[in-house]
């Protein structure tokens, strides 16, 4: 059974969160000092993630992406994507992570199965990378990347958030270096979302910037003609490189948008804006069975109407999304727990 919100978005693509920890205090996503962690006995088991997985896909769900957090921190993570990649529906299978740990487990992830990974990686300057993570991490990171690029991944993509001031000037350093390892770069705009407190317009470089500056610098930028509903635009530079934008900041695609969020104690989103979610966890420990998820699941989904990213561009108060006292208070709202 395949089911569709009200604006006819089918529920095909989930991002699963691991774990709310990180080891990163990437300053657009954590950058304050304190930070309210879910408490461990409501994280959710493997075998609940399994669970809530199989009842997805039996909903649409093709694709699922690991996130956190960082998903590396998450104990004995190959053992749930050994689960994951055993299962037919699901046709795509990936991770997202920050690069610290990566070059230990790169032959353990790909031994359990999963196909294609990302990288967050915002500069290749040390001195910049410190700033922005507040961690001296970057030849970690690196070094994981470098690893991850020979390890015979299907895809190895590097995802840039792009901040006016602060890395808007290494775009084709990025690019470069995403070519020397046969990994695709992604550039993406600043979100005023979750923990992005000191978040400004002033800060966004939009897509259309992105473009201009990478044209002066390459020459002819051609747009990739494709019908799909990834969150990348994707470009080809005039030596054949494919590169990336997201551009939900200035140019939103929530109508095409098929993405819900699953957080690491198990709390469901439709949008990566929205205020509340559904428990999801409650109901797996009290006994609810599979057709009745399946039914809470379908029922919410076809209810939705979310477009948060156009109502933020729409919004007259286009100042920062949330304040420190709202997250202290409700962590659920966090970047790094409900998932990127």
């Amino acid at each position: 059974m395949e089911v569709h919100d009200r604006l006819g978005r089918p529920l095909a693509n989930l991002r699963l969160s691991v774990t709310d920890r990180c080891n990163l205090r990437c300053q657009y996503c954590m950058p304050e000092r304190d930070y309210v962690w879910l408490p461990r006995a409501d994280i959710l088991t493997f075998e609940e993630i399994d669970t809530l997985v199989d009842v997805f896909t039996s909903l649409g769900t093709t694709k699922v992406r690991l996130t956190g957090g960082e998903p590396l921190l998450r104990k004995d993570l190959p053992d749930l994507l050994t689960l994951l990649a055993r299962k037919p529906a699901l046709t795509d299978l990936a991770l997202t992570t920050n690069g610290i740990l990566l070059a230990d487990q790169v032959a353990a992830l790909r031994a359990a199965g999963l196909p294609r990974i990302t990288v967050s990686l915002d500069t290749l300057d040390p001195e910049r990378f410190k700033a922005l993570t507040r961690f001296d991490s970057l030849d970690a990171v690196l070094a994981g990347l470098d690893q991850a690029a020979n390890a015979g991944f299907d895809s190895v993509k590097i995802d840039t958030v792009v901040i006016r001031g602060v890395n808007d000037d290494e775009l084709a350093p990025m690019l470069e270096h995403g070519r020397r390892l046969r990994a695709e770069v992604r550039f993406i705009e600043y979100m005023d979302v979750g923990g992005a407190t000191r978040w400004s317009m002033d800060d966004v470089v939009s897509r259309q910037d992105m473009l201009q500056r990478l044209a002066t610098h390459y020459g002819t930028v051609t747009p990739v003609d494709e019908n799909t509903a990834a969150p990348a635009d994707r470009f080809t530079l005039p030596d054949g490189t494919v590169f990336g934008i997201i551009s939900s900041t200035t140019e939103p695609f929530c109508r095409q948008c098929d993405r819900s969020r699953l957080t690491a104690d198990g709390r469901w989103y439709r949008c990566l804006y929205a205020a509340d979610g559904t428990d999801l966890r409650e109901p797996l420990r009290a006994g609810m069975g599979a057709e009745g998820l399946r039914s809470l699941i379908a029922e919410t989904w076809r209810a939705r109407d979310d477009r948060g990213a156009e109502d933020r561009l729409t919004s007259e108060d286009r100042s920062r999304l949330i304040p420190v006292e709202t997250l202290q208070d409700q962590p659920h709202l966090e970047m790094h727990t409900r998932g990127g």
